[in-house]
Order: C-alpha cells, then sequence, then structure tokens
C-alpha cells in the first residue's frame, strides 16, 4: 500500500535511454513513481561509467511503482512496446550496445505470462520476430541523482538529444511500416489516421451471424454479436464493450463538434466514437467495419478464443 491506501505493483522495463522511458511513464495516469536505474548485470552497485562500457551486464532500465486499479500492467506493456524498437538486438537508435537492449524484468508468473503473450501480439502487428527479451528481475541499482527526471533538471539538453537520436521518428516509421504491411489500405487508413468508411458499404453494418469483433490490428475481443443492434446508421453499431476496459474513450473535437472516440486499448487504434442514443438508453458504440475482424461462433475455439464460446450458451 502507498500513503493514500492504494495497493501498489512493480514492473522493470529496459527500453534504450533510460532518460526518454522515465519521461514517457512519469506522464501516465497511475504511475506513482518512475525511477531510473540499473538492472541484469553481475557487479554491485555500478556507476554510469561502468554500464556505459557495456561490460558489466547490466541494462539501463526504469522501475516503476503503479497503482493496478488506475492503470494495469497491460497498459504498462502497451505503453512501453510503442517506445522501443524491438526489433534491434544491439541497442536502440542511434544509442547502440549491450547496455541499451530492451527487455521486460517480470516480478511474479502473472507478469511473465501477460509480457509473453503481449510480445507475440506485437510480433503479429509488426510482421517481424521480437528480440526484446523476457526476464525474472533482479536487482536494480538506482543511477546517479543527475539521471532522475532529467527530462526536468535538463529540458533542453533532453529534447536535443531525443531528436538527434532519432527515436521519435524512427518509432513512427517502424510502426506504420508494420501495421501498412498487415492491413489493408483502409484498414490503415481507419485505425491509424481516425478516417471514417462509407456507411452501408462496409463488411459488417449488416452481419447478423454469431461471433465475436476483435480489434483487426491486435486481435483483441472487442465487440460480441449478443450486443449488437441496427442501428439505421449503416455502421456496425454495439450497446456494450465484451469486456470492461478492452476500449479507451476520449474526447474528440475534430470537425467542429465534441464527440466521445473510442480505441482499441492494447494497439491504440481507432475504432469509432460511442453515442447515448442506443436502445432502452443504453450506448451506441458506433465502430468502422475496417477496424473490426469478425470471428463466428464455431471458430472461436480454432483462432484462440474459447473463452468466448460461453456467450452463446443457452
Amino acid at each position: 500500500m502507498n500513503k493514500a491506501g492504494h495497493r501498489v505493483e512493480k514492473a522493470t522495463f529496459a527500453g534504450g535511454c533510460f532518460w526518454c522511458m522515465e519521461a514517457v511513464f512519469k506522464e501516465t495516469d497511475g504511475v506513482v513513481d518512475v525511477i531510473s536505474g540499473y538492472t541484469g548485470g553481475e557487479r554491485a552497485d555500478p556507476t554510469y561509467g561502468e554500464v556505459s562500457s557495456g561490460k558489466t551486464g547490466h541494462l539501463e532500465a526504469v522501475h516503476i511503482t503503479f497503482i493496478p486499479s488506475k492503470t494495469d500492467y497491460e497498459e504498462l506493456l502497451n505503453k512501453f512496446w510503442k517506445q522501443i524498437n524491438p526489433t534491434d538486438a544491439d541497442g536502440q537508435f542511434a544509442d547502440r550496445g549491450s547496455q541499451y537492449r530492451t527487455a521486460i524484468f517480470f516480478h511474479n508468473g502473472e507478469q511473465k505470462q501477460l509480457a509473453e503473450r503481449s510480445r507475440q501480439e506485437v510480433s503479429k502487428m509488426l510482421g517481424r520476430p521480437i528480440v526484446t527479451q523476457i526476464l525474472p528481475a533482479s536487482e536494480f541499482y538506482l543511477a546517479e541523482e543527475k539521471h532522475q527526471d532529467y527530462h526536468k533538471k535538463c529540458p533542453v539538453r533532453y529534447r536535443l538529444y531525443k531528436k538527434a537520436s532519432g527515436r521519435e521518428s524512427r518509432l513512427k516509421k517502424l510502426w506504420n511500416d508494420g501495421l501498412k504491411g498487415g492491413l489493408t489500405p483502409l484498414q490503415f487508413e481507419v485505425t491509424q489516421r481516425c478516417s471514417t468508411e462509407p456507411p452501408f458499404d462496409n463488411e459488417y453494418w449488416d452481419n447478423k451471424r454469431e461471433g465475436i469483433y476483435v480489434d483487426v490490428v491486435s486481435g483483441e475481443p472487442l465487440f460480441s454479436s449478443k450486443d449488437k443492434f441496427d442501428s439505421g446508421t449503416g455502421w456496425p453499431s454495439f450497446t456494450r464493450p465484451l469486456k470492461k476496459g478492452s476500449v479507451v474513450e476520449r474526447e474528440d473535437r475534430s470537425h467542429g463538434s465534441v464527440r466521445t472516440e473510442v480505441r482499441g486499448r492494447k494497439a491504440d487504434s481507432h475504432l469509432g466514437h460511442v453515442f447515448d442514443d442506443g436502445p432502452k438508453g443504453k450506448p451506441r458504440y458506433c465502430m468502422n467495419s475496417a477496424a473490426l475482424r469478425f470471428i463466428p461462433k464455431e471458430n472461436l475455439e480454432k483462432e484462440g478464443y474459447g473463452e468466448c464460446l460461453s456467450l452463446f450458451e443457452e
């Protein structure tokens, strides 16, 4: 428990330069603290100079304290993957050497299982092998004080470093190229550029078969045919998500109005919008078919969604 009485958990990630990783997770809702340091090596209390030599076996890493009721471990994993190039075995961006390798250090069996599953999902999304290791958490050594909150202490130098390292531009290209390779042009435009497909001229608006709808990018289960209804709009509409927390809702002020955008939690893909005019006072989750993949009831077991079969039992 922390001072406010919330149950807290730990997470440890290595993603290249710890300045950049610390800054990202510090801004995450539900994260209590993030510290930069070294882990995975053999020498006790290593210094920055020793780790930078690449001879101690340590990786630059961040140790995160978070409140699972506000942000769970899966959400932290999703954010972690989007900050790194998980296909690079020799470092990250301009930073080369074993000390800049990527890794997930799990603190318990559940974290290990979630990390392994998420690595498989990322490999499918990018269509490439993932080299990020999944390792048991070991001794974490605090980095020198000057490296803590570096993005706040030295904001100008931090911004210059981040730009010069090529992190942002190369991450954008990596994820865009990877997704383009696995999505149709329309799927890419909808999920990554927030486009909207034509009404009444899309794959699932009039689909009446039993089954579930998953995120076309990540494969995460999103909606069930049990909650689908004909809204008359020409897009597939549902009264609720399949699981609480499988989608993220955000304010959308584009196109001169205020709406609530719906995005997939794992892939952060644009799905559509939610409105308050569904049947019997329920919401209307108005989705793009191009953001979804339908899996009929008879194929659930074969495609790895056997746990969803209970939805269709009498």
